[in-house]
């Protein structure tokens, strides 16, 4: 048991390592290709880590990440592509956004009403594709890219002066939120402040390995994402788990965009930050969908974002910022063909191990023949 424990855990790490290992390799070479050193982007990235106010920029995107990642991870549990947590965490940050500048109750009530009109927003957008499948057959990752796009129409309509828009410059914006929604954050002196909704997201975490693991429904969640066959010849409704994947997805991504609108922003305008949903699929899949390895991964993107600016003003060569991207995309296409080489390579250990124990076993049966005739 113990020896099968470790292999469990090494093919665990072994598809990020090889992921990560190949995507600085491939960067690497963009670099020499266009004449640049290999190796000091990195070093410079190195450096701005040790920061502090850099240091606090990568801990608050990592919250974000980890959240936007959650919400990618719950579809993924499912065998469900959920696209569409772009679009449903700014359509849920949107919606906050305007209750929030509404409504005034006392801080202990009004924080958890503005998570709670995300949450719902956020699953009532990602509902909607949810119910689409399994009425109607239709591929969540269809409906969740075509939600996407009507969800930013439908932001961009309700941020005109005449909805509920209020013009701040050349910007739309609509309106500061009531003090008593702002989340407190940890102040770190010059540094800045880390995201008190960072806490959330930890415990959102927490949350979602207690019930994926140790209980019934995640039980049924994962049973049904592995076989929907198997999963209902056992008693479980695959359509509405499905349903109900889609929801919990979608109420995860509406917290997405609450540390940065409680936090920081306290509005939605158009520069609210968007594609967060995507990060978060390469965030979900480097992580493997385990909640630890998502915030190792959220770290790890959150420290290339941040860190990759400096590049721009390196001396005497100045590196392009863009390289930070680069790694990231050829980080997702690393994971999926790590991740599937390594799958192999522990099928075909299996495969051995069950021969070798079955040809040990005949051999057995063979010897205990032999006795016996004698």
């Amino acid at each position: 048991m113990k020896k099968f424990d470790k292999e469990r855990v090494l093919l665990a790490v072994a598809g990020p390592v090889i992921a990560l290992v190949a995507a600085v390799v491939l960067t690497s070479f963009v670099l020499i290709a266009s004449g640049k050193n290999p190796i000091e982007p990195y070093t410079l990235m190195f450096e701005q880590a040790g920061f502090a106010d850099v240091q606090v920029l990568i801990i608050n995107q990592a919250g974000v990440y980890y959240l936007a990642a959650l919400a990618v991870a719950v579809g993924f549990r499912m065998n469900l592509f959920n696209i569409g947590v772009d679009g449903q965490y700014r359509l849920a940050a949107m919606m906050t956004a305007v209750v929030g500048a509404h409504v005034s109750l006392p801080a202990a009530l009004q924080i958890p009403f503005l998570m709670l009109v995300a949450v719902l927003t956020g699953a009532f957008w990602a509902g909607i594709a949810g119910v689409l499948k399994v009425t109607r057959g239709v591929s969540e990752v269809v409906a969740t890219i075509m939600l996407n796009a009507i969800a930013t129409s439908l932001i961009g309509y309700l941020t005109l002066t005449e909805v509920w828009g209020q013009p701040l410059g050349n910007n739309q914006t609509t309106g500061v939120m009531k003090e008593s929604g702002w989340f407190p954050g940890l102040d770190m002196g010059d540094a800045g402040e880390i995201y008190g909704f960072t806490v959330i997201a930890v415990l959102a975490g927490v949350l979602y390995w207690l019930v994926l693991n140790r209980t019934r429904f995640g039980f049924d969640l994962r049973a049904t994402g592995a076989s929907e066959t198997a999963a209902a010849a056992s008693g479980v409704d695959a359509k509405r788990m499905v349903l109900t994947a889609m929801l919990i997805s979608g109420g995860v991504a509406g917290l997405a965009g609450l540390p940065i609108l409680l936090g920081d922003a306290h509005t939605y305008s158009l520069s609210f930050p968007t594609g967060l949903g995507f990060t978060g699929i390469t965030i979900a899949l480097l992580g493997r969908n385990n909640p630890v390895g998502i915030a190792f991964a959220a770290l790890l993107v959150a420290f290339l974002d941040k860190a990759s600016p400096a590049l721009d003003y390196a001396t005497p060569v100045a590196y392009d910022k863009e390289i930070a991207v680069i790694m990231q995309g050829l980080i997702v296409i690393a994971v999926v063909v790590s991740y599937e080489a390594v799958r192999v390579w522990g099928l075909r250990r299996q495969q051995r191990r069950v021969g070798a124990e079955l040809a040990a076993a005949a051999a057995n049966d063979n010897s205990q023949k032999e006795v016996a005739a004698r």
